[in-house]
């Protein structure tokens, strides 16, 4: 099958890792993947369906479940990467989530490792979501914690210079619930939330949800009913932390963060647009037309406001994608925004963990 490439993919020359399970040079692959650039498996659009039955080209040497790895082509020994584990929202799975946050087009210029896994099936949790690929602690924490394992080994944890778990929607919450547990509270240095887990809650639209089978949109949320756009308490562990939000999705972001707060940062700024002018790749394609979820992917533009001077160099950042909701990827513009902040962003918890 031919996979239509987006325009604004830089097509690069195929190059070979130079790093193997040690750190060593001149091995050919990492964890058994041949580095590849573009990436591969890259599509755009309805062109995407197709390809999602496909979990990766890794595999978890403990659970022997695929995952998707992305790494640089060209790395010399020494070289620091950043490793993004890219954690899928509810009823998704891996290669959907690989193209609604793309950081694997930026691989080989921010000298990034991402990891994408896919999560396991869950079994009967409440009427109508038997059979639903989501994030659950008895069937998916230890994958998460064996992938990320791997790659400490694969890549040496002196070569990682910060490590960043990123999840859209139930992902992100996952991410949130997992960011200061037993085993990544001393390894992760920041925490991307797309649409899902800020650290003091945007208020979610009433009406956030997928649509009804006719299309109409859900019923309304009752007054004070949780939703997965973030949690009032300061996390028990520190670390960076940037949100990122379709419009739709929300009534109004916060001015005011409490994570900038405990780092001491100075108020808000707000910075210059973020226009694309390209779309991203996935969208729902089953569940388009209702704004709230999402509509087919389009270009647009985002807002983004900064936290500046928080102790240490923490990032702690805001944005807000204009017109759109809940599912469509993001575009390349704003991608790039958001990867050069966690680029930017210190690190090093991983060469003091225990």
């Amino acid at each position: 099958m031919k996979i239509k490439m987006t325009r604004w993919t830089t097509a690069l020359a195929l190059g070979t890792a130079t790093l193997c399970a040690s750190g060593a040079a001149n091995a050919k692959d990492v964890m058994g993947v041949a580095c590849k650039s573009p990436p591969p498996a890259h599509c755009s659009g309805e062109a995407c369906s197709p390809l999602l039955g496909d979990l990766g080209n890794a595999t978890d040497p403990k659970t022997g479940r695929k995952f998707w790895l992305d790494y640089p082509c060209d790395l010399k020994p020494g070289d620091k990467v950043v490793f993004i584990l890219n954690i899928h929202g509810a009823g998704s799975v891996g290669q959907w989530q690989r193209h609604y946050f793309p950081a694997m087009d930026y691989k080989d210029k921010y000298k990034l490792v991402v990891a994408t896994p896919t999560a396991a099936t869950s079994p009967v949790r409440t009427p109508g979501q038997s059979g639903v690929r989501v994030w659950v602690p008895e069937a998916d924490d230890a994958h998460l914690q064996s992938i990320s394992t791997a790659v400490f080994d694969a890549f040496g944890k002196q070569n990682i210079k910060s490590f960043w778990l990123a999840g859209h929607s139930q992902g992100g919450a996952t991410s949130h619930r997992i960011v200061c547990s037993e085993f990544f509270k001393d390894k992760v240095d920041g925490l991307l939330s797309l649409s899902g887990g800020r650290v003091g809650r945007a208020e979610i639209n009433p009406r956030f949800g997928p649509p009804k089978a006719d299309g109409s949109p859900p019923d309304p949320r009752p007054p004070g009913a949780g939703g997965l756009l973030g949690g009032a308490n300061t996390p028990t562990c520190q670390f960076s932390h940037i949100f990122e939000t379709g419009e739709h999705e929300i009534v109004s972001l916060p001015s005011t963060s409490p994570l900038a707060d405990e780092f001491g940062c100075a108020a808000r700024v707000e910075e210059k647009d973020i226009s694309d002018d390209q779309p991203g790749y996935v969208w729902d394609y089953a569940r388009q037309g209702y704004p709230v979820w999402g509509m087919k992917a389009r270009p647009g533009k985002a807002k983004a406001w900064i936290y500046p001077n928080c102790k240490a160099g923490r990032v702690v950042a805001d944005f807000e994608r204009l017109d759109k909701g809940h599912t469509e990827g993001l575009e390349p513009h704003v991608t790039e925004a958001i990867l050069k902040l966690m680029v930017s962003a210190p690190g090093g918890k991983l060469q003091h963990a225990s």
